[in-house]
């Protein structure tokens, strides 16, 4: 059991003023493995507080120091790697050799970019007769989502430390323990007292507190839309700085000269990666018609031949959905698309074949479907790729914007240009060409419903700063 008795403030393992606990689930096969406190709003005072004094100092620490931290921390995920894979796992249901690459290797490589930025960084600069000045917002508060609990973590924490402020994190309760372990690190590697605080407990509680307090400058959300928004309204009469990464229904195109064997071996892999609990998943696959026939073969092989079941089993490609809740609702999705008329042709309803416990759904695949239906329209956060044709490349760009969201895409084409100046009409905060691989240095983030602000890189260290002009 991973019991975890005090939260951690200004630097010490305290006891939440709160008696309640948040029990952990894993969802593979449905047994508590931990538990946490379920912190309230005086230990959210107290963690403002540190943060508050803590960011006097801080932010006017020397760059050098800030590296030595970073490139402490991203070394402790590499020490720590197999740790903190196995607790993801346990927690979220993600594939082992998912966790330890995107889990937690993806964490250490940014925490080690963010170091790097620093040495060159430019923090002043001269326009005519004004120098710019730029300096750390203060203190943040970050609440983060259970989907890729460190990984949405480290990137806030680590361009928040870099930019020289303090902060307060509450990470989800589904997924917390993860968070304890990097509590861990900060208190190993000796960040000073008071730049990062750990407070668990419920979102409607502490969460809203966080973005209502008028000593939180800043707060950034991971989550859903509907949550999104809610933390903007608590936000907005302190006028504090929001950033927002939301959800996403994200589009991948194959062109017609696209090869097809590749989109369809590509396609499952976009939709499904992390059981298809990935906000930036490739879940609506638009493919031309004259194509159709011979993607969707290719595509169901595939999903069929898609291993479900423990997330241990190093040949397992998809988990559990991270909860009972989670699991119903993906269920739900299918059945609705069955009953709007949408062509099952992989997966289904139900537990998946020779599972009996967890939270499992079937990666399922969906052809025939029209834009009036719920699962081309909503965010499905599960293994669910629904498949639409077109006749022409103007149909298939008004396809693929046609959608609340802007998170992520994907093109495919043997042109890499004709690919490119596709992607540029794409309303969509980051596409990628061909596969192109993930850029931790790229920012990250979302047109439209998808969100605001961006994470990752130059742009994510810029968030956390306020620019000043001082004329002479």
């Amino acid at each position: 059991m991973y019991d975890r008795e005090e939260i951690y403030i200004n630097g010490k393992w305290i006891k939440s003023h709160n008696k309640e606990r948040i029990e952990v689930i894993n969802p593979s096969n449905e047994e508590i493995i931990g538990s946490v406190p379920a912190g309230n709003k005086e230990d959210v005072d107290n963690a403002i507080k540190s943060a508050k004094e803590a960011f006097v100092s801080w932010s006017k620490s020397d760059i050098g120091d800030r590296i030595e931290i970073l490139n402490a921390l991203s070394a402790s995920f590499k020490e720590r790697e197999e740790e903190l894979a196995q607790m993801i796992t346990a927690e979220v249901g993600t594939p082992i050799g998912y966790s330890r690459t995107a889990m937690v290797g993806t964490p250490r490589v940014v925490a080690r970019s963010y170091a790097k930025i620093l040495e060159t960084y430019n923090w002043e600069e001269e326009i005519r007769n004004s120098l710019i000045i730029k300096e750390p917002i203060g203190v943040c508060a970050f609440i983060t989502p259970w989907n890729f609990p460190l990984h949405q973590i480290i990137g806030k924490v680590a361009p928040a430390i870099a930019a020289g402020c303090t902060m307060i994190l509450k990470p989800s309760k589904e997924a917390p323990l993860s968070a304890f372990i990097l509590a861990e690190i900060f208190d190993e590697i000796g960040l000073p007292d008071g730049v990062f605080n750990l407070v668990t407990g419920h979102g409607s509680e502490i969460g809203e507190y966080l973005a209502k307090h008028i000593d939180v400058d800043m707060i950034s959300f991971t989550g859903s839309t509907g949550a999104g928004v809610a933390v903007s309204h608590a936000a907005a009469d302190s006028v504090k700085r929001v950033t927002l990464e939301l959800g996403g229904k994200s589009a991948n195109v194959a062109l017609e000269d696209a090869d097809p064997v590749l989109v369809a071996k590509k396609a499952i892999q976009a939709c499904h990666q992390n059981s298809g609990q990935t906000c930036s998943a490739l879940t609506r696959l638009i493919i031309p018609k004259i194509m159709e026939e011979e993607i969707c073969e290719l595509i169901v092989e595939r999903n069929n031949g898609y291993i479900v079941g423990d997330p241990l089993n190093e040949k397992t490609r998809c988990g559990p959905m991270v909860s009972a809740k989670q699991q119903i609702s993906v269920t739900e999705y299918i059945q609705t698309g069955i009953e709007e008329g949408a062509k099952l042709i992989s997966g289904g309803t139900g537990m998946p074949e020779g599972l009996s416990r967890g939270f499992y759904v079937k990666p399922t695949v969906f052809t025939n479907v029209t834009k009036d239906m719920t699962i081309w329209k909503e965010e499905i956060f599960g293994p669910v790729l629904v498949i639409k044709t077109y006749e022409n490349e103007e149909e298939a760009l008004e396809l693929a914007n046609d959608s609340i969201y802007g998170l992520s895409g994907g093109v495919w084409s043997k042109d890499e240009g004709r690919a490119l100046e596709f992607a540029k009409n794409m309303k969509t905060g980051q596409i990628s060409i061909n596969g192109g691989f993930f850029n931790v240095s790229a920012p990250f983030g979302g047109f439209k419903a998808s969100g605001n602000g961006r994470e990752l890189g130059i742009h994510g260290l810029e968030e956390f700063l306020e620019i000043k002009s001082i004329q002479r």
